[in-house]
């Protein structure tokens, strides 16, 4: 990944009262009956990158759009740099937070680099528009797209139209960055390269909140994890302090264990496994295996 130093546009400060970029309090959402969020406190800080876990249903994805203005909370307020969020002006909001939703389609057979220059959009008008095409360069090379540039964007694989997605997101220039598992269809080598961007924007200045189903990766790249059950926070904080295997076994509903890497000492976090063949009945007679952090320990 290119090591290059990135200027940001237009940044927005931070709430001088909370030092945070973004805040929700009491963030709360229902539908037909159900509640989505409830009641949830949180803020997003410049120069973290904070990972979002938890179950299907959590409400991970729910909690992304009201962080992102596109959904209202039912109860609660959010505020972006100390104003209500929903008082910012689209096009505004367009230039400071950039979003990466689960499911990115494209009705029309653009190739990729004018999907990422739509990502110039919100700058169309002003001073910035200047450097479009050096920006939309640095975002197909920061996400591994430039030789992809001419490809027609439905021609692409999964994994191609993610990564081509992020780059669009990139060439927004926001300084928060909110994606939903931006990670799901990449191999590890563009999971890393996706995630360490994330965490290189973050060391620039910006903000990260990134939705991951993988505790691992969590693991390795959060500065602070927040862990959603039923619609509320069941923890939030330092990945070490938050990722315990009773946390996570109580809150998947699974077996889950957490203990040192043993050559670098990192969290490794890993589902525990049923004995036996997939699929084959557990044999009530057979000794019981013995969990990971047993073996290593």
């Amino acid at each position: 990944m290119s090591a290059r130093s990135r200027g940001t546009v237009g940044l927005v400060r931070t709430d001088r009262r909370t030092g945070a970029l973004l805040r929700a309090r009491g963030a709360t959402v229902r539908v037909d009956g159900t509640t989505l969020l409830d009641g949830v406190d949180l803020d997003v800080l410049a120069g973290e990158v904070l990972v979002v876990v938890g179950p299907n249903g959590a409400g991970k994805s729910t909690l992304l759009s009201v962080l992102a203005g596109d959904r209202a909370p039912d109860a609660g307020t959010v505020t972006f740099d100390g104003a209500p969020l929903a008082t910012v002006r689209p096009a505004e909001l367009a230039r400071h937070r950039g979003v990466l939703l689960q499911e990115n389609r494209v009705s029309f057979p653009f190739r990729v680099v004018d999907v990422v220059r739509m990502g110039r959009a919100p700058w169309r008008g002003t001073d910035a528009e200047d450097r479009d095409e050096d920006v939309v360069a640095r975002a197909l090379d920061d996400a591994d797209v430039t030789r992809l540039a001419a490809r027609r964007y439905p021609t692409l694989s999964g994994g191609e139209k993610s990564r081509a997605t992020f780059a669009r997101v990139l060439a927004q220039e926001p300084r928060l960055l909110l994606l939903d598992e931006p990670t799901a269809a990449l191999d590890v080598k563009h999971q890393e390269r996706v995630l360490a961007r994330a965490r290189e924007h973050a060391r620039a200045g910006g903000a990260v909140v990134v939705v991951l189903h993988d505790l691992a990766l969590a693991a390795a790249w959060a500065d602070r994890v927040l862990v959603l059950a039923g619609g509320r926070v069941a923890a939030d904080g330092a990945p070490a302090a938050v990722l315990t295997t009773d946390l996570l076994t109580a809150v998947y509903d699974h077996p889950v264990d957490v203990l040192p890497h043993p050559v670098t000492g990192a969290l490794l976090v890993l589902p525990r496994h049923a004995a036996g063949t997939v699929g084959a009945p557990a044999d009530p007679t057979a000794p019981t295996a013995p969990s990971l952090a047993e073996d290593l320990a």
